[in-house]
């Protein structure tokens, strides 16, 4: 069965029902980051003051989303909304259509198909959710929670569904703009800010709280001040690339993709303001003409000043 087989509902089956009925991989790294941090509060590292570090990266909520029975009813596929950005097919081909992640579903997407999906995506993240709770108690009980800076954030995010697509192979706000969330000593509480910013920003922003600063190799910039004054500006724009058939900018208002895919040039343009799904492509709009002189320019600035040319040859400037 698969996800368009209607007597299959929810897809997934739960990983205890596996033959080897061991433990999901999110409870094992999760434990091994509890015993960690339970290891530091009894050693002599922590009697003397040294700090630690703890990276944690869950495997999940990749597929295949399998998951703790107790979290199978969680999310009813009936129930689940469709984003307002779903769409059977994508409109052109963007050089990634037959890739692994694109062919979880066929084609064209059905809606119920869709609905399952993100019912067993919500419920994966529920778990992730319900284990990242653990630790933070695991901190609480070891007296460590109010002296530790604790990141949370992810890898690109999935599609399922929005714009024709399932995976993260693309340049669409859905699959590039993640979660990014600092808390603990010297992070104001509370606080958001549209300051542009790469997780390569985590490594300064970190050394910039603990009070020492970066290796002089490191590409990215503290945060710290857009913690301080959320209208200080990190960045004016952002660029964006996948493989070498796919390119965006973002600047303020605006974000621009360019796709150069078997000879042929495609380009979209949204305003992310008053269009946050990106579902009205501004591209031919002659109103905006010159906001996409300005954009191409900033994205031949940013290929300039990374050496991307190099990659993408003259096939975007011809």
């Amino acid at each position: 069965g698969g996800y368009n087989d209607p007597s299959v509902e929810p897809f997934q089956v739960p990983f205890e029902k596996n033959k080897d009925k061991g433990r999901h991989s999110v409870q094992v790294f999760s434990a091994a980051a509890a015993d960690f941090i339970r290891q530091h509060r009894n050693s002599r590292d922590y009697r003397e003051g040294t700090p630690f570090f703890l990276y944690l990266a869950h495997l999940a909520p990749h597929d295949p989303r399998q998951y703790p029975s107790r979290f199978l009813g969680r999310y009813s596929p009936g129930k689940v909304s469709l984003p307002p950005n779903f769409r059977t097919r994508h409109p052109f081909d963007n050089g990634d259509l037959l890739g692994r992640d694109e062919l979880l579903e066929g084609f064209p997407r059905c809606p119920d198909a869709v609905r399952r999906h993100i019912a067993d995506y919500y419920a994966l993240i529920a778990f992730i959710d319900e284990q990242v709770g653990l630790l933070m108690n695991v901190l609480e009980e070891t007296g460590q929670a109010e002296d530790t800076v604790i990141v949370f954030s992810s890898d690109n995010g999935l599609a399922v569904g929005q714009h024709g697509l399932m995976g993260k192979q693309n340049l669409y706000e859905h699959s590039v703009r993640v979660p990014l969330i600092f808390a603990g000593p010297g992070v104001p509480k509370n606080r958001k800010t549209g300051t542009f910013c790469y997780l390569i920003d985590i490594f300064p922003t970190l050394c910039d709280l603990a009070g020492f600063q970066a290796p002089e190799t490191v590409e990215g910039c503290s945060l710290v001040p857009c913690m301080r004054e959320p209208s200080a500006e990190i960045r004016d724009s952002l660029h964006f690339a996948y493989m070498g058939f796919q390119r965006a900018v973002r600047v303020e208002k605006y974000k621009m993709i360019e796709y150069a895919v078997n000879g042929r040039r495609t380009t979209q343009i949204f305003d992310l303001h008053d269009d946050p799904w990106e579902t009205n492509d501004l591209s031919d709009a002659p109103e905006i003409a010159n906001v996409r002189e300005n954009l191409k320019l900033r994205l031949r600035e940013w290929q300039i000043k990374l050496g991307d040319i190099r990659e993408m040859g003259n096939q975007f400037w011809k």
